[in-house]
């Protein structure tokens, strides 16, 4: 199920009303959660449920064994069922997600060596979601070794890993944010309902408006066959790429988070205007921040962090990029992209500490402007199907001939539209929340109504799948 369809509108309104009218007590409540989380699951292939249920499993087990008393004798147990569960959750997301790239990638190699036979390339379906779960599951157990969280019941930690507003493109909700919400039935308020009810119709808006419309119109034809349009084509595409990316993405975290505060529980922001940023740290500080964040304080420290000097907090910040590249998928663009980053994070790193005394800083606007376009070189990378596709992009905006044939004013339009919303003042949102507040509940759901409404009539017709579904 898709949010911006009629289906799951079906379907939301049917499982809030059971929610907070049928599934008053919590333990029922979250039970009531589950199954509808299943549901939606399984409207894309029932299969990847029992997947589902066993990783939560094997993550609820694992923790209750680590979550022993502590003692010099029990810590290397412990820390050995923590390696035994990262290596679990892997082992899933691998076989999923990159088993059939690691058998072509290596086929030639076998050829090469003599062993000229078949490998077992066997098409494996990927299930959606996959990395956010996975990623979810690890977290659980790290923080559970660490402290920072106590080993759940097995119905938490299920209903953690399965709600559906976060399950198939996040944001990546960390236990020791979402458990203890668990713990007791959630209430509403005022407050909750008009930010909610805000966030699910200006996500609406940017998905199926701005997002499906590049994509359809401008982004899917040109990054198809890049030697069939001018430079110029290229170049608007790339900046048509960047906008649909943010718009379809911050689109499900917006509506993810609206449709958690609309049962009661409260996740944690995932956009925060990055192409506002002066600096690639600054971006990823703003951009997909459950998945930064989780980077940071589960890979990044890790490795080692800043410890050791400047050379190993550079390898670091290559490594932690190069793996957060692949989680993405399993592409030689996505090691590409992350690379880019890693390689960008790590000379502005060896320049803040290098940069000689009494040199003047950029100024803001500059770095802004130079800070979105590398974002924007990376995105080529990232959006091409193949290295050679997007070698091939490159060249054809660097090589400027022929004469625009795609370029359209609605095209251009939306790019605007899409940056000005962007780069609109924070406390917009907040303030019409507050307006929004002081309608009645018949009032407030008539002016929600009239706004899906036109939304409606403004989209392109179809909804195409969200863009991190994929991953």
């Amino acid at each position: 199920m898709l949010f911006p369809t009629l289906t799951f509108g079906l379907f939301f309104l049917v499982v809030y009303a059971l929610v907070w009218t049928v599934a008053r007590e919590n333990e029922w409540r979250k039970i009531l959660l589950l199954i509808a989380s299943w549901v939606f699951y399984g409207a894309w292939d029932w299969r990847f449920v029992a997947l589902l249920i066993a990783s939560a499993f094997i993550n609820w087990g694992l923790a209750r064994l680590i979550d022993t008393p502590r003692s010099d004798d029990d810590e290397g147990h412990r820390k050995a069922l923590v390696v035994v569960g990262v290596i679990a959750n892997l082992a899933i997301l691998g076989f999923f997600k990159y088993f059939d790239f690691f058998v072509g990638e290596i086929a030639p190699l076998v050829t090469a060596l003599g062993f000229a036979r078949d490998l077992p390339l066997i098409q494996i379906v990927l299930p959606v979601g996959i990395s956010f779960f996975t990623f979810q599951g690890m977290s659980y157990l790290i923080d559970v070794y660490r402290g920072r969280v106590s080993s759940a019941r097995l119905l938490d930690i299920t209903l953690l890993m399965s709600f559906f507003p976060h399950l198939v493109a996040g944001p990546i909700v960390r236990a020791s944010h979402l458990l203890p919400q668990f713990k007791t039935a959630p209430k509403l308020n005022r407050g909750m309902v008009s930010m909610a009810m805000l966030l699910i119709i200006w996500g609406l808006f940017k998905k199926a408006v701005v997002a499906s419309e590049l994509a359809t119109s401008l982004v899917d034809p040109i990054f198809f066959d890049p030697s069939a349009y001018s430079s110029a084509d290229l170049l608007v595409a790339a900046y048509g790429y960047a906008v649909q990316i943010y718009c379809d993405f911050s689109a499900y975290s917006d509506m993810a988070i609206g449709l958690a505060a609309l049962f009661g529980y409260r996740f944690p922001r995932n956009f925060d205007q990055p192409y506002r940023s002066a600096s690639l740290q600054e971006f990823w500080r703003r951009w997909h921040i459950s998945l930064s964040s989780w980077l940071r304080d589960y890979l990044y420290i890790g490795l080692g962090g800043n410890r050791g000097g400047l050379f190993f907090l550079c390898r670091n910040l290559l490594i932690t990029m190069l793996l957060g590249g692949i989680w993405h998928g399993a592409k030689w663009t996505f090691l590409i992209w992350g690379g880019l980053h890693g390689l960008v994070l790590a000379a502005e790193r060896i320049w803040r500490d290098l940069k000689p005394a009494g040199w003047p800083s950029v100024p803001r606007p500059i770095a802004i402007f130079l800070t979105f376009h590398i974002v924007v070189l990376g995105w080529i990378f990232f959006r091409a199907e193949t290295f050679d596709g997007a070698i091939a992009y490159l060249q054809g905006i660097w090589n400027w001939q022929g004469k625009s044939t795609v370029i359209t004013p609605l095209g251009l339009g939306l790019i605007l539209l899409g940056l000005e919303m962007h780069f609109m003042p924070p406390k917009i949102m907040p303030s019409l929340a507050l307006r929004l507040r002081r309608f009645s509940p018949v009032a407030a759901g008539l002016a929600a109504g009239v706004a899906i409404l036109i939304i409606d009539a403004m989209r392109y017709e179809g909804v195409a799948p969200f863009i991190y579904y994929q991953f």
